[in-house]
């Protein structure tokens, strides 16, 4: 514990200087103003900007993109709160109580309010990516590959559950999609190409940062173009300050938030939208009669639990990216491509080989935090002009960018052209509500299945026996098959009866 404190001193004291704290300020003031924009996700962001980081130093270039990912997911509740619209999806829990508020006339103090909560989350997870990431460090070492096939397994699985809660299925067809994107190209094992139909281009494979541009970017543009919608802005602001009385009421909230949305991040590819809403539920549930019933209709403690929750993920979401590999969101999974082309490798061997990287990245989160929190109190009537730009008018800019990002990444069209196929197939599959995150953390996962299922089946000899019987393995099977058979229909029918049942006796 003592040696991990000191090395996280020694890392802090490295970002310490005058040209660190410009990049944190303006990548994280550029987050939070595309996180404002609706349309604009994080996922997006960091993947546009991670093309364009590519001849900077790999500090410089992953702190920008984490600056980048925790202004995003803070600067969508300025729009949830001002237009009823959720900047990312992960603000769409804000919505709920941040935009009656608004009309209450207290957007400053909803404003203020997810600014406190976004920052009490990150700290919480900050603490815990400080204490608990080494542990979870050391008990990677202990996977193999058998393991670590079921648990490419399971994030697919997992993702696609929770990602599509009306049909999983559709989740679970959108992250195989993702892994069957994963096997174009030439194997690692044998160097046998596969499924590139004689295309020289292909062989080479699917390059990981043309996908996500495509099908966070350019699908986007699709999107926003052929679904226009205009919406009004509030701009009277008054006082930005945080209530502190009103902190200090539901910092029980707060911290249980904050301990729920780190959690929730660990889990592969769920994301910030699942944590906000997970929170804001528990927060419901746990308020007293006369609270609980403010909720949805401007409730300070929803507008809190939401916020602390989507912010807390974005540190939980590191946590096995950096000791297994494994992104805890799609935008973890852009981090982790980025993370790659820059020549960093995390997974079970971090903590042996660059156990400085660790807490590097626990620093940069801290600043970024930090910066989030100063300017979004400082910022809040000059940012709010931003909203005023039609999106139709972002979108001719968001492609460029596109274009540019795809192009750079090897100065070849092919890049582009990928990027141009995976919009098209995005933009089809968000027509028909599949989602996207089981998709790209099929593509960033299927690499590791693949890989994994051969060098096991080598080193067992052929045999299967070995994937069945190892206790981890064991554990992530059952996890597996516990989510499959949770969502079968038969089982939801009786657990909606069951729970239709209990609130009748409760009622009685």
């Amino acid at each position: 514990m003592f040696e991990g404190l000191t090395m996280f001193g020694r890392a802090f004291v490295g970002f310490v200087s005058p040209m660190v704290l410009l990049h944190v300020l303006w990548a994280t003031q550029l987050g939070i103003i595309i996180g404002m924009l609706p349309g604009l996700t994080a996922t997006m962001a960091v993947a546009l900007l991670s093309t364009l980081t590519i001849g900077m130093a790999p500090n410089d270039a992953i702190l920008i993109l984490i600056c980048i990912y925790i202004g995003c997911i803070y600067g969508g509740s300025r729009t949830a709160i001002l237009l009823n619209i959720p900047g990312t999806p992960a603000n769409a829990a804000a919505t709920v109580d941040g935009y009656p508020l608004a009309k209450q006339g207290l957007a400053g103090k909803a404003i203020s309010i997810a600014t406190t909560g976004s920052f009490i989350g990150s700290v919480v997870g900050i603490l815990a990516m400080l204490f608990f990431t080494p542990l979870l460090g050391t008990a990677a070492l202990r996977f193999q590959s058998y393991e670590f096939f079921w648990l490419a397994v399971f994030g697919v699985v997992i993702c696609g559950n929770l990602t599509a809660p009306k049909d999983p299925l559709k989740g679970w067809i959108a992250g195989f999609i993702g892994l069957f994107v994963a096997m174009i190209g030439m194997e690692t094992i044998h160097g046998y190409v596969r499924y590139s139909f004689g295309s020289v281009n292909l062989a080479s494979g699917i390059q990981l940062i043309s996908a996500m541009v495509g099908v966070f970017g350019f699908a986007e543009v699709i999107s926003v173009m052929r679904h226009k919608n205009i919406a009004t802005v509030n701009t009277e602001i008054t006082s930005t300050l945080p209530p502190v009385r009103e902190i200090i009421r539901y910092w029980r909230t707060a911290i249980r938030s904050g301990i729920v949305g780190t959690f929730i991040g660990t889990v592969p590819g769920v994301g910030e939208d699942v944590a906000a809403w997970a929170c804001y539920d528990m927060a419901k549930r746990a308020a007293k009669p006369e609270e609980a019933a403010k909720f949805g209709k401007g409730s300070v403690e929803g507008l809190m639990a939401a916020e602390t929750g989507n912010s807390a993920s974005i540190p939980g979401a590191f946590m096995p990216l950096l000791t297994l590999a494994v992104p805890g969101s799609a935008a973890a999974a852009v981090l982790l491509g980025a993370m790659l082309i820059h020549g960093l490798r995390p997974g079970p061997l971090l903590m042996i080989e660059n156990p400085m990287l660790l807490y590097q990245i626990i620093v940069m989160t801290l600043l970024g935090t930090v910066a989030m929190f100063i300017l979004g109190l400082m910022m809040v009537k000059t940012l709010v002009k931003v909203l005023t730009v039609p999106r139709t008018k972002l979108m001719p800019i968001v492609f460029t960018l596109c274009v540019v990002g795809a192009f750079a990444l090897s100065s070849r069209t092919y890049d582009v052209s990928i990027m141009i196929a995976f919009g098209l197939i995005g933009f089809f599959l968000r027509e028909m509500e599949y989602p996207m995150a089981p998709l790209v953390l099929g593509i960033i996962l299927g690499g590791i299945l693949d890989e994994n299922l051969r060098r096991a089946l080598i080193l067992s000899d052929g045999s299967l026996i070995p994937f069945v019987t190892r206790p981890i393995s064991l554990v992530l099977i059952a996890a597996i098959v516990f989510v499959i058979v949770s969502r079968l229909p038969f089982i939801t029918k009786l657990v909606a009866a069951a729970r239709e049942k209990r609130q009748g006796k409760k009622a009685m």
